[in-house]
């Protein structure tokens, strides 16, 4: 039986060797020669992306936006943060971007996930740390206007709600606060009236409609002898 000397098998191994490191080169180039690009990285996942901020905050000095800002704060949103980072007397608030209104027609008329149930929670917290009072308090209410803006400037086009967080039970405490019963349960009948224009779209389709709120106000007047809204009192 045929047998190997040392000689003829370290060249043996030797062979082998450069066998397999011509077999790894190969498999690194392409059939024009080139080398074989490095497998690309898997793609990062939609969750370790940074959250789009809906909210921008403005007041007690400081505000997370700026006069540049029109586009994603539309013009009072920007305005207000302009004169809040300045240092005027800006009651403070927050303003939800116009992202929002995109995302909205975009995903067949929803909200982003958590911008009422966290995003806008959060940021009336912080507005009721900054003036002392509670959103929904009996004794200490806080009141906030809604009022809607756009990236372009449109005059007499957008709506707004003043007096939100007025109810049956708020109206009570602003009352005692004030010391004014009659300008507590007037701010409430705006407020009513408001919401029932705007939100409920109880309004006339044109200047010869009727107004549902206009008839019950001038029915209390014919009622009571008065001509002027002033002249109605609490009762």
């Amino acid at each position: 039986m045929p047998t190997k000397t040392k000689s003829s098998q370290k060249k043996t191994a030797a062979k082998a060797k450069v066998s397999k490191t011509l077999t790894k080169s190969a498999a690194k180039t392409k059939p024009n020669g080139r080398p074989a690009k490095a497998p690309a990285k898997p793609a990062k996942s939609a969750k370790s992306s940074k959250a789009t901020k809906y909210i921008y905050h403005f007041g007690g000095g400081k505000a997370d936006g700026d006069a540049s800002m029109k586009g994603l704060l539309g013009g009072k949103g920007a305005n207000l943060a302009e004169m809040a980072s300045i240092g005027l007397p800006v009651p403070p608030g927050f303003t939800i971007t116009t992202e929002v209104c995109t995302y909205y027609y975009d995903h067949k008329r929803t909200y982003p996930k958590g911008l009422f149930e966290q995003d806008v929670p959060g940021a009336l917290g912080k507005v009721e740390k900054l003036l002392g009072k509670k959103f929904g308090d009996p004794k200490n209410p806080l009141l906030v206007s809604v009022r809607s803006g756009a990236r372009a400037s449109m005059p007499g086009m957008m709506d707004t709600i003043l007096n939100l967080g007025l109810n049956d039970e708020t109206v009570v405490g602003l009352a005692q606060r004030g010391n004014n019963e009659r300008f507590a349960w007037d701010c409430y009948r705006r407020f009513v009236q408001m919401y029932g224009d705007v939100v409920l779209g109880l309004k006339p389709k044109d200047k010869k409609g009727i107004d549902p709120f206009e008839v019950i106000i001038e029915h209390k007047k014919h009622e009571r002898g008065i001509e002027l809204d002033i002249d109605l009192t609490v009762d």
